[in-house]
């Protein structure tokens, strides 16, 4: 059976959050989901990847043309949302296509934080959800499989992953260059804007243990405060414990400097050459650039943050370079292994013949020679066995190449009349079809993964036969 690999879905380039987020899948309804992809006519195999910037479907089907069809009921069925209502915003991927968009999904080229590592855990927990529901066979369970290597060897091999590429991200690498760690550190906020909070959820994720809140408002520094177990401060009563601050993150929003330098030297006599880290967000700036010519102060405003995010960019773009080559290469090897998977019934026919005729020689020449010992028969057949085994070889590796090609279906017929195996490849291939059908072996309820997954074994066999 001819099959074809597709993704459906919608990401952050095609739909906006509101529309995003209707498509979200809550982590205890992707078996559920998943049961019901399975359901759907034609799909083989499928996989339901959704995160918080794309949901997507990836099926093995058997309908090209009608699968998109099948996908799209399935997201209106599932999500409640009537298909006219985001048909608009939705990308297709076919075969080759397909396979290059998981791959450079999962390696973070496709995110919206190029190189993201994230993506890669989401992608494998996904593939692994589905296999362990058999809603995965031989086709998802290899290329999977193969995409999340290729992603770690991606993030080992080049600098993709290194160094940060947002502001709040550039102002922890920044901080830690001065401190080294945070788990003891306190950090200070003046004002209550997105980016501070920002900066601060993420310096108090790696370790920063102790958060104060100045704002213009005292309810709602508290509310700040309030999410990382903080104290809320007016800005004057902050001001006057500026020194209990290892790092200030300021973005207050006023039209004059809130910290001018003389306040922040009476606060620095008070820490003792201990260094102070001010990270100025804020534009128009909040604090006086005279302050950073005091002695173990180091301030940044968004200018050096936005520099060093660019900086970091530009490194990761030529990383993603390197990593582009990498898919391709992938590419290659998952296609010269898929184009197999039309031929090995072919090729478990002309085994299954060889064997037999080795089989047939090989005892009518033994009980002509009875006098061998043990030792002298197994040396025989090992022989005769290697024999044919590199006679059908070179047969074996062309018609793997053929079967990648566009006349693939009269080139696998010519060799079956060459070798006089016509009849053996119908009865394998009745026999695929038949275990399709068993109840034991059906992973889908309308999918040939049986006959796949025999397939699969008549790879696993070949390759054995010919070491």
């Amino acid at each position: 059976m001819l099959v074809h690999l597709i993704v459906v879905g919608l990401n952050y380039r095609t739909a906006p959050v509101e529309i995003r987020e209707r498509f979200a899948l809550a982590e205890g309804d992707t078996e559920r989901a998943l049961e019901m992809l399975k359901g759907t006519t034609s799909i083989l195999e499928g996989v339901i990847v959704a995160t918080c910037n794309r949901t997507e479907i990836y099926a093995v089907v058997d309908r090209l043309h009608l699968c998109g069809f099948y996908i799209r009921h399935f997201m209106e069925q599932w999500f409640g949302i009537p298909r006219q209502q985001f048909n608009h915003y939705l990308y297709m991927y076919e075969d080759d296509k397909a396979v290059e968009h998981l791959f450079r999904v999962t390696c973070g080229l496709d995110s919206m934080i190029l190189g993201e590592t994230q993506i890669l855990g989401q992608v494998r927990n996904a593939f692994l959800q589905a296999q362990a529901q058999k809603a995965t066979g031989t086709i998802f369970n290899r290329l999977f499989k193969q995409a999340i290597t290729l992603a770690k060897r991606a993030h080992a091999e080049t600098s993709i992953g290194e160094n940060a590429v947002s502001v709040s991200y550039a102002a922890v690498e920044l901080g830690r260059r001065i401190f080294g760690r945070f788990d003891d550190k306190t950090v200070m906020i003046f004002g209550a804007g997105k980016m501070s909070e920002l900066t601060a959820r993420h310096l108090h994720a790696n370790g920063a243990s102790r958060v104060m809140v100045a704002g213009r408002t005292l309810s709602r520094a508290a509310e700040l405060a309030g999410k990382f177990s903080g104290t809320a401060l007016t800005m004057d009563e902050a001001i006057r414990r500026l020194h209990e601050a290892d790092i200030l993150i300021s973005s207050t929003g006023a039209d004059r400097y809130v910290l001018e330098q003389p306040m922040l030297k009476a606060a620095m006599a008070q820490r003792k050459k201990k260094p102070l880290f001010l990270i100025d967000i804020a534009v128009p700036r909040d604090i006086d650039p005279a302050c950073g010519d005091i002695p173990n102060v180091f301030l940044y405003d968004i200018d050096d943050l936005e520099g060093i995010v660019e900086d970091n960019l530009a490194s990761r773009r030529e990383a993603a370079v390197i990593i582009e080559s990498m898919i391709a290469e992938e590419q290659d090897a998952y296609r010269e292994w898929f184009a197999t998977l039309g031929v090995s019934p072919l090729i478990r026919a002309l085994q299954d013949k060889a064997a037999t005729i080795h089989e047939a020689t090989l005892e009518s020449m033994l009980r002509k020679l009875p006098e061998l010992d043990d030792r002298q028969r197994k040396v025989i057949r090992k022989l005769t066995k290697s024999m044919v085994n590199q006679l059908i070889h070179d047969p074996i590796l062309r018609i793997k190449e053929l079967a990648a090609e566009k006349k693939s279906e009269e080139a696998m017929k010519l060799f079956m009349q060459l070798f006089a195996v016509e009849d053996d490849v119908a009865k394998l291939k009745a026999e695929a079809e038949a275990a399709r059908h068993l109840p034991q072996q059906s992973v889908q309820p309308q999918s040939s993964s049986g006959s796949v997954l025999e397939l699969d074994k008549l790879l696993s066999r070949l390759a054995g036969s010919l070491q």
